[in-house]
Parts: C-alpha cells; structure tokens; sequence
C-alpha cells in the first residue's frame, strides 16, 4: 500500500508517522508514505497556494494550479504500485479528499480501502477548503475520487485527517500488527477492560485489584467475562 499526502505543512506529518507501528511498517516495506508539498508546485514567486474566494466571503481557498500540478505528476510517477505501460490500475488507486460534508469515515471504509485498491492518494485542504474544480480534473484524469470526513467536527485542516486514515487503513495489512488478533474486530470491540502486573496496585493505603478471574487460569471463564464486558 502507498499513501502520498498533498499538504501545505509536511513536517506536521513528521513525528506520528515515523514511530512505533507505522514506522516498523515501512521499514518492512509493506507500506509507502510520500508527502506532498504543495508549495512547491507553484509558480507563484512567493509559493502562494491560496487565493480570496469568487463572490466573496472570509477565509482562502487553496488554487486549483498547484494541485492539478502535483496529482498529475503523482498519477504518472513509474515508482507507483502496478505501474505498466506508463500507466497505474485506476481501480486499485483511491483519490480522497477530506471534506466537512464528505462521507463518514469508518472501520468499514478502512477495511475496503486495505483489501480493494493499494494507492491512496489524500488532499489535505486547509483555510476554507480547495477549489471545487479540482474533482473534475480528477474525475478527467479517469481516477476515483471520495470525500471523507473523520468526524462530525471541522478541524483547520485535512493533515490530521490523512494520519488517521493511514493509522486506520495500515492496521489491516497483513503483516503490519504484530498478531492479526491485535484488531479490535478480531477480539471483543472496543471497551473491553485489560488489565497487566502488578496483580495489586497499592496507591495512598488503597488496594487496587486485578479481577480474580483473569488470574484463574481458565480460558472459558476468561472468555465469558470479556465478552460480557463487550460495549454494545
């Protein structure tokens, strides 16, 4: 799986993507992280990316050039996955841009995005988001594109967004979680109490205790009572 991430802040991706899980992930090769600097698709001399919006109205919105510059560029790189013929498979590549009105992003989503494609390329808005044209260039392109929102919040920008979805779509690619039961899906949900040593955790003369039945021994019993502490 590649990811490429389209931004006007690339060192905000810097620290979480390069640790723990994620970082042992590239390391191996099982997935490709390329962040986009969009400034440096500009020909303004000043590497503006932005501009006041048509009609009127507060904020900027990111210019249609620069971008249409990077994803062509990115879409006709020969260091792409299936790359054949100068030419990507368009139904294993996924263009996503983060939007407030887009589509809720979710375990599912997740999930289809790990098994159905391995590209994804993200665009990061930011300000008062990017210029509408830009789905249609890409819909030209012959590429899919999706609006995804990861929550209903509205945040400065997608930046955020796009280490979610990668932190969400890697955990389903094999080999990239230690045990495949470390997915939550493949446990008991999210919720369940986990407990580790010590066995009492003694604090200001108050005992604080493991449950008994996670120290019997008894897979069944153990089993019973995680699933009974699932959260619906």
């Amino acid at each position: 799986m590649r990811f490429d991430i389209i931004t006007i802040f690339p060192e905000s991706f810097n620290s979480y993507l390069n640790e723990s899980i994620l970082k042992r992930a590239q390391k191996k090769g099982l997935i490709q992280i390329k962040i986009h600097d969009l400034r440096n698709f500009t020909k303004d001399p000043h590497k503006k990316v932005d501009d006041r919006p048509y009609g009127g109205g507060p904020g900027m919105v990111i210019k249609i050039e620069p971008l249409t510059r990077v994803i062509s560029l990115i879409l006709k790189s020969k260091t792409l996955p299936r790359y054949q013929a100068g030419k990507i498979q368009k139904r294993k590549t996924q263009v996503v841009l983060f939007s407030t009105l887009g589509k809720q992003f979710d375990q599912k989503i997740a999930r289809d995005f790990a098994k159905k494609r391995d590209r994804i390329i993200m665009i990061a808005g930011h300000y008062e988001g990017v210029d509408e044209r830009i789905k249609s260039v890409v819909r030209d392109f012959g590429f899919k594109i999706q609006e995804l929102s990861i929550g209903p919040y509205v945040l400065t920008g997608g930046e955020l967004a796009g280490m979610v979805l990668v932190d969400a779509v890697s955990r389903h690619i094999p080999g990239v979680l230690g045990k495949e039961e470390s997915l939550e899906e493949k446990r008991y949900g999210a919720g369940v109490p986990v407990y580790t040593r010590p066995e009492i955790f003694l604090w200001k003369n108050k005992k604080y205790k493991t449950p008994k039945v996670l120290l019997s021994g008894d897979h069944q019993k153990i089993e019973q009572w995680r699933k009974g502490h699932i959260k619906a």
